[in-house]
């Protein structure tokens, strides 16, 4: 087991059909005590994700949820004394929550430039700082910040210029988090997914998703599994001497 007794804290977990849900599943099959947090938590969401990995895990299972909405520091400060009142500490920090909306640039408003900058952007700053907190005492912690290759290319396929922007701030902010901390031996990374058979994808027409696929090298969408898997290095001793790294999940679609 890759993570045995490891506390792992992922974020934008409340959907069975997402990269958070799929990461947690997987990081629980390798021996992670889990702590899914989501702005949509409640009991009921709770039930369902932990009656779903627990359908597919053999043996105990240790989950928990909490609401957090990530926009606002206190409220990710306040998570994480959750945690830390739950386990004593956190070694990993897992960041797949976001929004994603497709508009040109000459019709995004202030308004709705600020909502996805608070969620995709401010909310991964907060994150990332209310976990430091716990990894720069204990000398020892990774991230795992799940961005897009939109930040990557400069959207294009389902989300818009500040989907992009957003995202392209949180790779730069998860390479300033490696050069700042890695002398503590605390390590940050990000992933860049696109194409992935999530939510994200349910506006597409059929026609628009076939010519997508056609033009990725491997012929066909990801899933949210195979994005676990690529979380899951990066949390791992596997990745003990990556840090600042960004991994293409892709199908090949941006080869560079």
């Amino acid at each position: 087991m890759l993570l045995k007794d490891k506390i792992c804290v992922i974020v934008g977990a409340a959907s069975l059909r997402s990269i958070g849900y799929a990461t947690a599943e997987l990081f629980v099959e390798h021996g992670a005590k889990v702590v899914v947090v989501d702005v949509m938590m409640n009991d009921e969401v709770l039930h369902e994700v932990k009656s779903a990995i627990e359908a597919r895990v053999t043996g105990p299972v240790s989950v928990h949820g909490l609401r957090c909405d990530i926009s606002k520091p206190e409220a990710c400060d306040e998570m994480v004394g959750q945690v830390l009142a739950l386990h004593g500490t956190i070694d990993c920090l897992v960041n797949s929550a976001g929004i994603v909306r497709s508009q040109p640039i000459l019709e995004i408003t202030e308004k709705e430039l600020d909502h996805m900058f608070d969620i995709n952007l401010k909310g991964a700053f907060f994150l990332c700082q209310s976990v430091l907190k716990v990894f720069k005492e204990n000398r020892s912690g990774a991230i795992v910040n799940v961005a897009s290759l939109a930040a990557q290319r400069g959207g294009g396929l389902v989300g818009g210029s500040h989907y992009a922007a957003s995202k392209g701030g949180m790779l730069s902010l998860t390479k300033s988090i490696a050069r700042e901390f890695g002398s503590l031996g605390i390590r940050a990374n990000a992933i860049c997914p696109a194409m992935i058979e999530t939510p994200m994808l349910d506006g597409l027409s059929e026609d628009r998703l076939r010519g997508i696929i056609d033009a990725i090298p491997l012929k066909r969408t990801g899933t949210t599994r195979e994005m676990a898997g690529a979380c899951l290095f990066l949390a791992s001793e596997l990745s003990g001497f990556v840090t600042g790294a960004t991994i293409d999940v892709n199908g090949g679609t941006h080869i560079h």
